[in-house]
């Protein structure tokens, strides 16, 4: 465990292919990366396998430039292949103990969670962060059920790894979950439908600075 620290985990990007209006998806991540994103997830669930694979070595290179941490959303094979910094899994995915198994000591686990008792469960079996919500209503998982902000906090109070807030955090609501003790948040259309991702990366730093601190 140990294999991130809290601050990587201020604004975690996650790709979504739904807003790119004909440029490519790492031309887009490279404008979060130069808006100050400090995390990115690739997050692909209709793409045949070697398209995805060589879209993930692309994106490793271009995290690596940037010193940012990059995982993969599932897919623990590609992972592998390409030697991304980890994986990130659902409740209905593979268990954080055998994703450990297969990745090794080394790599980032992230576990998505809604309850206390999810979260302990994933980080005593080596899971290194958590991703927590809904935590608004999201337009990007149409099956997301929300939490409330107490359940957050109490998450937050429950574990020793960082905790990241998911689901339809906007720069208008991000403000709601100051209090909680949360490390950052994981944003998708926050930056990606946003008409400068760059900019929009930018102040979503800026502001998530002022709640993750309070």
């Amino acid at each position: 465990m140990g294999n991130c620290k809290a601050e990587d985990m201020l604004l975690y990007a996650v790709t979504d292919r739904a807003w790119l209006r004909g440029r490519t998806l790492a031309s887009q991540v490279e404008e979060a990366l130069k808006g100050g994103a400090t995390f990115v997830q690739l997050r692909e669930k209709f793409m045949n396998e070697a398209e995805f694979t060589a879209e993930a070595m692309e994106l490793k290179g271009l995290c690596a430039r940037y010193k940012v941490p990059f995982v993969i959303n599932d897919n623990v094979n590609i992972a592998l292949r390409v030697g991304a910094d980890g994986v990130h899994v659902g409740q209905s995915d593979m268990k954080a103990g055998d994703v450990r198994a297969k990745l090794g000591p080394d790599k980032i686990i992230g576990v998505s969670c809604k309850t206390v008792e999810q979260a302990l469960e994933a980080q005593a079996m080596g899971a290194d962060y958590l991703g927590v919500g809904a935590v608004f209503a999201t337009g990007t998982k149409s099956d997301a059920t929300t939490i409330t902000k107490d359940a957050l906090k109490a998450i937050c109070e429950a574990v020793d790894i960082p905790v990241v807030a998911i689901g339809g955090i906007t720069m208008d609501n991000v403000g709601q979950l100051a209090g909680t003790g949360l490390d950052g948040a994981a944003v998708v259309s926050a930056i990606f439908a946003q008409p400068d991702a760059q900019q929009a990366a930018r102040l979503l730093k800026e502001k998530l600075r002022t709640v993750v601190n309070c």
